[in-house]
């Protein structure tokens, strides 16, 4: 399979299939069933948007997807900021990101997110 059946727009997939194929195709994403709630639910919510946008785990979709969240959905920009600054959420971003920097190192990080985000931007 060269993308997940979830990427499909024509998909018949239930969200909870969806989720299922996004975590056995992703195995080094935290899975927010075994975090405590409060760290859950914002893992969970990215995770979905995953699923219901249709975006895969590479860099370019990775960027995608928040403003995606902020044109469709009532999580807007501004409350985005405040998750970030939130004591209690912005540990579970930060396990987001120490994901991503396990698996491909600080350096892809940053070099991938310069390379793709011009490419994004006319999208």
């Amino acid at each position: 399979m060269s993308r997940p059946h979830y990427t499909d727009k024509n998909s018949i997939q239930t969200l909870r299939d969806g989720l299922e194929e996004y975590y056995a195709l992703n195995p080094n994403v935290t899975d927010p069933r075994k975090l405590p709630p409060e760290f859950a639910k914002i893992l969970l919510a990215h995770d979905v948007s995953h699923v219901v946008y249709g975006c895969d785990t590479s860099m370019y979709d990775e960027l995608k997807i928040l403003p995606l969240t902020w044109w469709t959905s009532n999580y807007k920009f501004r409350d985005h900021l405040r998750t970030i600054k939130d004591p209690t959420i912005s540990p579970a971003i930060r396990v987001m990101y120490d994901d991503l920097i396990k698996e491909h190192g600080v350096i892809w990080l940053y070099t991938s997110i310069f390379f793709v985000l011009p490419q994004l931007l006319p999208e």
